[in-house]
């Protein structure tokens, strides 16, 4: 049977691990009794891309995901590839069928109302490291800018002037973002706090107290400590503020296209996931609004 000599060949010629050839075998033996099922007359070398277009439909009704269903789908083109080699098929069903996209998980993100509340409710006191805290929440959240981003800022990437901020994004692609009034002043009062306070030992906009430039863990550390006193979300990370950023922008009418050149996206698809977001918020507020949305 054309299963049992690819598994040997698995098995035999690639040296693939024991679990390997099971799983495929699994996999394999599944879309096999599918098939006869359907008709007894059926084989490996009759079957046509509708019936494995059935197969995957029958999975998708027993609540198997995109990710189960494509590894099955890929024992499958495993094994006609190889009976089309070894001229055990004259022909390749599997190459008119694509597998279930995997759905996106949607970014998290802290509510509007909840950073309002830690921006303007919230004590924090004089000191060097809240000044700091603050200021880099509020240059995330005004900026959508990544972490590696934020770290590798100099002071001389600030110009008050124009409003706008350079940053080095991925493969070293500079972008500018702009910035308003209220970070303007965060980022004044933080400069001079820490002048008084710390020895610059380099150019870097956001120091330790020993005068060096932030690295990750830190930065990670504030970010998490003060959005807890705010947000039950599981993540309280850089990168959700990042999406912080973007789903405000879209909430309050900014256009697609300036939001992914906002955040350095080099594909409007890649930046397409906000506005699923942004929708799921509009289906809340229509749900508690409208008065017969839950009859």
């Amino acid at each position: 049977m054309i299963t049992d000599e690819f598994l040997n060949y698995l098995q035999f010629e690639k040296n693939r691990s024991p679990l390997t050839v099971k799983n495929y075998g699994d996999d394999l033996h599944a879309f096999e009794a599918f098939f006869t099922s359907l008709d007894n007359h059926l084989s490996w070398e009759s079957i046509d891309s509708d019936v494995i277009r059935d197969w995957m439909e029958s999975m998708m009704d027993k609540g198997n995901s995109a990710t189960t269903i494509n590894r099955r789908l890929s024992a499958l083109r495993s094994l006609y590839h190889f009976a089309m080699s070894r001229g055990l098929v004259t022909h390749n069903p599997t190459t008119l069928i694509r597998g279930p996209k995997k759905s996106k998980v949607l970014p998290q993100f802290v509510k509007e109302k909840e950073l309002n509340e830690l921006f303007d409710e919230q004590e924090w006191d004089g000191s060097y490291k809240e000044q700091r805290a603050r200021a880099i929440i509020m240059t995330f959240y005004h900026t959508g800018m990544r972490l590696a981003e934020l770290i590798g800022l100099n002071d001389s990437d600030i110009d008050f002037k124009q409003h706008q901020l350079k940053v080095t994004g991925k493969r070293d692609k500079q972008r500018v973002i702009p910035f308003g009034d209220e970070l303007e002043a965060e980022l004044h009062h933080y400069i001079y706090t820490r002048d008084k306070c710390v020895a610059k030992k380099c150019d870097a906009l956001f120091l330790t107290p020993d005068g060096e430039r932030m690295n990750r863990a830190k930065v990670r550390y504030e970010v998490q400590k003060h959005l807890s006193l705010v947000s039950t979300l599981k993540k309280r990370t850089p990168h959700v503020l990042r999406h912080s950023f973007a789903t405000a922008m879209l909430n309050h009418d900014s256009g697609l296209e300036s939001v992914r050149k906002l955040l350095g996206h080099e594909s409007l698809s890649t930046t397409e996931i906000y506005t699923h977001t942004t929708f799921e918020q509009l289906k809340k507020v229509y749900k508690n609004a409208h008065p017969r949305a839950n009859s």
